[in-house]
């Protein structure tokens, strides 16, 4: 299941926000998400969240083939729905991208299909029983590959044409092909590392804050993925947490040392965590005030990072990024070195 973001026509606002998550989905997310030690179940309506995007609102004239909108896939972390990313989503659209947000089905909480049908979580099952074997690796090694092939078969769609294609119609001639570029949280990172590694449709990838190995410690340089062990041959950006550089992310290193001649960057937020990449470092603000969550567990899920500045300093990067590698356009030196627009975020070399 995806969902398609793209610039619409003037009047978009016509047409009803974009639904976070449908009410099946937010049921099934208030029972089990990555905030389940933090907020309780019950107190916040998930449902209710909307997006800045418009459904079904008309995209944009359509375009000669040179003017065409370069496409970004987007895959969220384990445990997070395709909508968690709908911040930088939104962001990439409005700056004239065709976004496109997969759901990796059985491992999201709930996904909801046109036709109704609901499909549910493996994930914790899967994961108890590879617990109790010792087969954690596999298990791993498992969830990744079905991501890499849900990605590719992504790609083999968006490529059908007539009507053969399951895009809108309005869609079906303005995208780019040849300008394909993926980002991720998470697992999501490491999706879109480990794709762009195994097809060369994808141009560029960004890593936000993702582990790249089959393993569950960052420190852990055992079970090595292919793009670990051989690493890149096209541009990467890697976004982690305080703390998290290709120093001390094991698998970040080893892609780092292996990805020889190639454009690559590893850029530290400060005072973020795990969360801060994705919806969480918005919405937990805001639930925190709702329901009187305290201080520290705010911290634990999305660090110390003033929220405005985390959310503008990843539209900036992640837009640069995907700006100069699929569109050939001038970023100032944004990606080239510090910036006093960005004190939160350093470059580590």
């Amino acid at each position: 299941m995806v969902s398609i973001r793209y610039p619409a026509r003037a009047g978009a606002g016509r047409y009803p926000t974009a639904p976070q998550l449908s009410a099946r989905e937010a049921a099934a997310f208030d029972v089990r998400n990555n905030f389940s030690e933090q907020v309780p179940r019950g107190k916040v309506r998930w449902a209710a969240t909307r997006t800045s995007a418009h459904v079904g609102a008309p995209p944009a004239a359509g375009r000669a083939p040179g003017q065409r909108l370069p496409v970004v896939l987007y895959s969220p972390g384990v445990g997070d729905p395709r909508s968690f990313g709908s911040t930088l989503c939104d962001e990439l659209a409005s700056r004239g991208y065709a976004v496109v947000t997969i759901d990796h089905t059985y491992e999201a909480p709930a996904v909801e299909f046109p036709d109704g049908r609901l499909a549910r979580s493996v994930l914790a099952s899967e994961l108890a029983k590879a617990q109790k074997s010792g087969r954690i690796t596999e298990l791993l090694k498992k969830v990744s590959g079905v991501r890499v092939a849900d990605t590719r078969f992504v790609l083999d769609e968006l490529a059908e044409r007539g009507a053969a294609s399951p895009l809108p119609s309005g869609l079906r001639r303005a995208l780019d092909l040849h300008a394909v570029g993926m980002f991720g949280q998470s697992a999501g990172g490491f999706t879109a590392a480990q794709t762009m590694h195994d097809d060369r449709r994808i141009k560029a990838a960004v890593n936000l804050d993702g582990v790249m190995g089959y393993t569950q410690r960052d420190d852990d340089p055992s079970n090595p993925s292919t793009v670990g062990r051989e690493g890149v041959d096209r541009p990467l950006l890697l976004m982690g947490m305080a703390g998290n550089t290709h120093h001390t992310v094991a698998s970040w290193g080893a892609v780092w040392r292996h990805s020889t001649g190639t454009w690559l960057r590893d850029l530290t937020l400060r005072g973020s965590r795990h969360a801060s990449f994705t919806d969480a470092e918005a919405l937990v603000p805001q639930i925190a005030r709702r329901v009187g969550l305290p201080r520290k567990e705010v911290t634990a899920l999305i660090g110390t990072v003033d929220p405005a500045r985390a959310v503008a300093a990843q539209r900036a990067y992640v837009s640069a990024f995907f700006d100069r590698w699929l569109r050939g356009r001038d970023d100032g030196g944004l990606l080239d070195g510090p910036s006093a627009r960005f004190p939160e975020v350093q470059f580590v070399r």
